[in-house]
């Protein structure tokens, strides 16, 4: 049966977004457990994993974390170590969670952190309970949960944090690295096509395949000399099918998807420890410190504090000294 000798040519289909739009297409929250606790609208798990996806993200918010908490002034109710892990959970999931101590007179007297993603928001208003690794559920009496969290225009009991739109981006920035680690690791790859003619004996064709099959793993950038008798220039031919080494296309996606993840977090390049691709840099840091300051760590702060110091006495209050954080910088 002859083969056709018609040309023809086909096409991808359309690109499929990696997490197939799942984090945008449920937003609303869900009784889950029978109808026992609302269910988050995207999994907490999933967003801490994506601290160590790549080298800006998990920084990024570390690093708010401790500009927030930056002149962070403690009270006999909350301690800086309480505190520290609440901003924590904030920045990462926009929600925190502290546990009220009362005294005999009902009095809060002392707020006790609690693991932002294991907490869930049960039917009952103000009621809130926590996951164990069992899945058995520790419940909290009425009131005793104080939930901090930020206003989301999709559902009020969950916050949620404005990264979402970023995650393909942190997700392209590590598939990225991984390519490039697997492609040095195991060299075994369809990066070009070997072409030879000529007169070239069986043995030493079967010589040259195990020459190159050689070259796989450590120490695989070798240089190979062959010798083909009656041979032309045109007897052994290197043709390129898509050696990703010798291209800029991880530099590009790394650098985009870098620059979205930054952008996310609002953060500053000269902050992030960016090195600046020009001579001008990124002009005055302290001056870029003091905006970042102003337009995103104080509104936190100012945040943060509100929402505790409504539960306590005034004499336990906390506060933020903006003026001593921002010297300390």
């Amino acid at each position: 049966m002859s083969e056709s000798k018609e040309p023809f040519a086909f096409s991808f289909g359309d690109p499929e977004e990696v997490l197939a739009g799942s984090v945008y297409d449920n937003l609303g929250v869900f009784l889950w457990d029978n109808g026992r606790y609302f269910e988050t609208p995207v999994p907490l798990k999933g967003l801490a994993r994506l601290l160590r996806a790549n080298a800006y993200h998990g920084p990024a918010i570390e690093f708010k974390t401790n500009q927030v908490m930056s002149g962070f002034k403690k009270s006999l109710a909350v301690s800086r170590l309480a505190m520290m892990a609440a901003s924590t959970d904030y920045n990462t999931f926009l929600n925190a969670y502290f546990q009220k101590i009362r005294n005999s007179f009902g009095e809060v007297v002392k707020l006790v952190h609690l693991p932002a993603i294991n907490m869930r928001r049960m039917k009952e208003p103000d009621t809130y309970c926590m996951l164990q690794i069992q899945g058995e559920l520790v419940e909290f009496k009425k009131g005793e949960i104080l939930h901090l969290k930020n206003y989301d225009v999709s559902q009020g009991i969950y916050g949620l944090p404005g990264y979402l739109g970023a995650i393909q981006s942190m997700l392209l920035n590590e598939d990225a690295t991984l390519f490039r680690r697997k492609y040095y690791k195991n060299g075994a790859h369809m990066g070009y096509v070997f072409y030879s003619s000529g007169n070239l004996e069986k043995e030493h064709q079967d010589a040259l395949k195990e020459k190159i099959k050689g070259t796989k793993g450590v120490g695989n950038f070798r240089s190979m000399y062959v010798h083909i008798p009656d041979g032309t220039a045109d007897s052994i031919k290197i043709l390129p099918v898509g050696d990703f080494s010798t291209k800029d296309e991880l530099e590009k996606i790394k650098n985009l998807s870098r620059d979205d993840i930054i952008a996310a977090h609002r953060l500053p390049p000269a902050l992030a420890c960016l090195i600046p691709q020009n001579q001008s840099g990124f002009g005055d840091i302290e001056k870029a410190d003091a905006v970042y300051q102003r337009n995103e760590i104080r509104p936190i702060q100012d945040h943060l504090a509100e929402l505790v110091n409504d539960v306590l006495l005034s004499k336990d209050w906390i506060s933020f000294d903006q003026e001593s954080g921002k010297q300390a910088m």
